[in-house]
């Protein structure tokens, strides 16, 4: 199947097949004699592998290490499962930090009026410089 028919069917776009390509995280493909890509089912088999690892957030060096595990008949199931435990880690720190934006700018909203004023909190706060940093 050609590079179009993969990605219908892999939910990818051409472009990031080509990209996915591009980085060796895919194989090559196989080319026709004019030159286009032609995709086997082990192929589509990966992309989906990869598109899901992407979907689960992660990282391209991640979905590496998770591909070659997963094209590893003898690797040892700890292995993924340490990665997939770090992932979590990471997971749950950037859960962290986004809660702490969303509560900080809960607390700014709510202290500004959101009247005619020019007065605004938010804008005030924006503004203001981190200790040892910028423009003055």
């Amino acid at each position: 199947m050609n590079i179009g028919q993969a990605a219908a069917r892999t939910g990818l776009s051409t472009k990031m097949i080509r990209y996915y390509e591009s980085i060796g995280l895919l194989k090559p493909a196989l080319r026709s004699d004019s030159g286009y890509r032609i995709y086997q089912p082990a192929d589509l088999h990966a992309l989906a592998f990869i598109k899901r690892s992407r979907d689960l957030g992660f990282s391209l060096e991640e979905v590496g290490k998770l591909l070659t595990l997963w094209q590893d008949r003898q690797r040892a199931s700890a292995d993924v499962k340490a990665l997939a435990s770090q992932h979590i880690d990471a997971l749950n720190r950037r859960i962290e930090e986004l809660v702490s934006l969303r509560d900080t700018l809960v607390e700014l909203v709510s202290s500004c009026h959101g009247d005619d004023r020019p007065d605004c909190p938010i804008l005030k706060e924006l503004a203001n410089e981190a200790p040892g940093r910028c423009c003055r």
